[in-house]
């Protein structure tokens, strides 16, 4: 069997994806249809939640170095409060073009082969290989690997070879993003207006430079050519009836439709990840981030399969796990849509109830997590199971060669039979770090955990669940 996996797409999905591949000693091609990286894009931000999945891998420092906190989180145009959560539930202002930038240095310095100017425009499977067919700068080729993971977006090819369904619900909007220099009306902070047919805002990028956006519900967008600045203009004025000073539009493009989800993650050798397996509104930055953590989770997986270890199961709980969150994702943009949608004064009623909520810290703190926070299902009775580890640096540090780990502050468990997939912190108790023993998978989720330190055949089950029976044993 082929040792390579194939990519499609080098958005952030597909270049995170490729390092963690890499990162695992895995052959890994992205095919990437652009020719250039962008240098404008409409994803702004980063959450704590993958900040954290950055400090596993070392990548952090730079987000913080050159990225600032919002000052303000809404929830369907309703303020949330910051004071009723920490960091990990934070959203960061950084730019999708420098994350895809940081994510591919990472992952050319691993080795991955990334094609840019290389389209995938079909793909088909047996059970042993995926082969694409792909339209490059020197005409087309074919290329054959064992697994073949679709983040090409929306309007994924690689979905759609597989049979995957991607059906559409909810209300459709039509937006429009600008980058704009500060304006006269515009602030230097999160502002937004909520108006009978749509809403308008403008936040912090970065330095110098204000996202304009305006979106307007119950309207699919047009597709008849690039987004312009006058169409910019006319949209907001429909919305507010007036129009600030766009005299310097830098960059402006058009998105919305319907809010999307993939019937499956997976369909053979075939996966599909980010906005190829699910498409939100823009509220909460969801997209980018979601897509993040769907391949943290699938590509140490995808490399226990090709490395020879995977216990059997192992690629279809991408699908059991990740796929459920899709699902809370998307109820909550489609929740965010039906809450901003004032036609005829529908939902003030239920905005009005809805800030009386807001008074609650509980509520405040569930909104907040909402689109960020993702426990995965487990039958243990340890309540941190399922839960990522807690974003303590000796933690973060060990995980960074992407295997698992065992975190034993007694020196006392042995994971002898698994040293070629899983390594040991022998670490004294601290803050943050829950007492007794803990399994780690190599994307930072619990796996195992024993207050008491005094269950081996709990820990032996765990491992050999996780990453397969020990060295050894056929």
């Amino acid at each position: 069997m082929s040792r390579t996996v194939l990519v499609a797409g080098a958005g952030p999905a597909g270049l995170m994806l490729a390092g963690e591949l890499a990162l695992a000693g895995v052959d890994t091609v992205v095919l990437e249809r652009r020719a250039e990286p962008d240098t404008r894009s409409r994803g702004m931000a980063v959450h704590g939640r993958t900040l954290e999945a950055f400090a596993q891998r070392g990548l952090a420092d730079g987000v913080r170095e050159n990225g600032f906190v919002w000052p303000r989180t809404p929830f369907a145009l309703m303020w949330l409060d910051l004071d009723t959560v920490d960091d990990r539930d934070h959203t960061i202002a950084y730019p999708q073009w420098r994350t895809e930038q940081l994510l591919e240095q990472r992952a050319n310095e691993l080795g991955a082969d990334i094609r840019r100017g290389h389209e995938i425009v079909a793909c088909h499977q047996d059970e042993t290989s995926v082969t694409v067919e792909v339209r490059g700068p020197d005409g087309e080729y074919q290329l054959t690997g064992a697994y073949l993971v679709g983040c090409d977006g929306a309007e994924s090819i690689v979905r759609e070879s597989a049979g995957i369904s991607f059906e559409a619900a909810g209300i459709p909007h039509y937006g429009m993003f600008a980058d704009i220099p500060p304006a006269e009306g515009l602030h230097d902070s999160f502002t937004a207006g909520l108006h009978p047919t749509g809403m308008a805002a403008a936040m912090p990028i970065e330095a110098g430079t204000l996202r304009l956006m305006a979106i307007e519900l119950d309207v699919q967008p047009p597709d008849d050519g690039p987004a312009t600045a006058d169409e910019l203009r006319a949209m907001v004025t429909r919305i507010t009836g007036s129009c600030p000073d766009l005299s310097e539009v830098r960059w402006v493009q058009r998105f919305g439709g319907y809010t999307r989800l993939a019937d499956r993650y997976r369909e053979g050798r075939i996966f599909v990840a980010g906005d190829a397996a699910h498409v939100l509104f823009i509220s909460g930055t969801q997209g980018l981030n979601a897509g993040i953590q769907d391949v943290l989770n699938l590509g140490w997986k995808l490399a226990a399969d090709i490395n020879g270890w995977a216990p059997p199961g192992l690629l279809d709980t991408y699908h059991a796990e990740r796929h459920p969150v899709g699902q809370r994702i998307c109820t909550h943009a489609r929740a965010v849509l039906a809450l901003l949608h004032e036609s005829a004064g529908r939902m003030r009623p239920m905005r009005t109830l809805f800030n009386d909520f807001l008074r609650f810290e509980e509520v405040n703190r569930h909104l907040l997590q909402l689109p960020t926070a993702a426990d995965y299902p487990s039958e243990h009775p340890n309540p941190l199971v399922g839960k990522r580890v807690s974003p303590v640096p000796d933690v973060h540090s060990a995980l960074r060669n992407g295997r698992g780990l065992l975190v034993d502050p007694d020196g006392t468990a042995s994971v002898a039979g698994w040293t070629d997939r899983v390594d040991v912190l022998r670490c004294q108790p601290q803050e943050g770090l829950a007492e007794g023993l803990l399994l780690v998978r190599p994307d930072g989720y619990v796996a195992h955990a024993d207050e008491s330190g005094s269950d081996p055949d709990a820990l032996r089950l765990a491992l050999t669940t996780w990453f397969g029976e020990p060295a050894g044993v056929s």
